[in-house]
């Protein structure tokens, strides 16, 4: 599952990618020793995608990411990154750190114009230490985010972000532009508005949640776009298991429904003796369209464990029954 899919415009260099929020301390502290263990451990096992952003721990995680891609062989792995933030001193202004323990003392500024994109890039082209890009998404430009400011950002970014890494795709500074959001309908307006590489869609193409294949996944696959998954446990409950008290859904607690679907997805699982788990990394390369997975993680056991469940050897049958499930939920 680690190996790179040759048919990929992109060029991952390998299908499962590593997902550098984490070390960007996403809900617990991590130390610069735990982050440059993780991120080994991560290469060793043979992860050659590496996927972060300005966001992640307010520049911390590009950060270190940056001293780690130092030693190592550049030409060896896939990079990418997000513009739609810059960080800025807060001057005193009080910064709401969010679900980040310990990030930077930086202070996040939407900007989603041509000029702000550059301004992103460049910081992000400073912490990582590299001047070429491979995959720039431009971020979080969904109503999950932006709320009634939705609207007006959408189109800051079709005339402003997409302008700007189209200039520098075209120029040969970076391989590639994509997209990277919470809602499927919005990815979907992105591919019909702009001439992209690449979707992140997280959360919606998963196990358990697979509102993407109604909309992007066809007309990705009618304009060549390739799709990158993230968020395959749905932020907690296909990892933890939907038993779990303190598991969550989109990074809140779960809905009834979803509970209940859960519950049926664990049962075939468990059925066929494969953790659920293994079934959430696996699904998503079903679908041809999809090019890589990003998982994140900050410990290196949390490695070695991902790599175990992407190798897990599944059942067709197992598919067949989830398949049948979704069927019925359809109906």
């Amino acid at each position: 599952m680690t190996d790179a899919k040759t048919s990929s415009r992109i060029g991952f260099a390998s299908r499962l990618g590593f997902g550098a929020s984490g070390i960007g301390t996403l809900y617990r502290d991590v130390t610069e020793a735990q982050a440059a263990e993780v991120l080994a451990a991560a290469y060793d096992g043979g992860l050659r995608y590496f996927d972060t952003a300005p966001l992640y721990g307010h520049g911390l995680s590009e950060l270190r990411l940056g001293t780690f891609l130092r030693t190592i062989d550049r030409r060896t792995v896939t990079v990418s990154t997000k513009a739609g933030r810059y960080m800025a001193p807060p001057y005193g202004e009080t910064v709401d750190y969010g679900l980040w323990a310990s990030p930077l003392r930086l202070k996040p500024v939407f900007d989603y114009s041509y000029a702000g994109t550059m301004r992103s890039l460049e910081q992000s082209a400073n912490r990582l230490g590299i001047a070429d890009f491979d995959l720039v998404y431009i971020h979080d430009i969904d109503r999950f985010t932006h709320g009634d400011a939705y609207e007006r950002r959408f189109n800051e970014a079709v005339e402003g972000c997409y302008r700007a890494l189209d200039d520098l795709r075209t120029a040969g500074h970076i391989k590639a532009i994509g997209v990277g959001v919470n809602e499927s309908d919005v990815a979907t307006r992105f591919i019909k508005a702009c001439a992209l590489d690449a979707v992140m869609m997280a959360g919606r193409y998963t196990l358990l949640d697979r509102t993407a294949e109604a909309d992007l996944l066809p007309e990705a696959a009618r304009q060549g776009v390739e799709i990158v998954v993230a968020g395959v446990f749905n932020s907690g409950i296909l990892a933890t298991g939907p038993g779990n008290s303190g598991t969550t859904f989109d990074y809140g607690a779960p809905p009834e429904h979803v509970v209940v679907r859960a519950k049926q997805i664990e049962e075939i699982c468990t059925h066929h003796g494969v953790p659920l788990q293994a079934a959430a990394i696996q699904f998503p390369f079903r679908n041809p369209q999809v090019s890589a997975a990003v998982l994140g993680m900050s410990r290196p056991e949390r490695i070695a464990q991902n790599l175990d469940w992407a190798k897990f050897s599944i059942p067709k049958a197992l598919w067949g029954e989830i398949e049948a499930l979704f069927e019925s939920i359809r109906q």
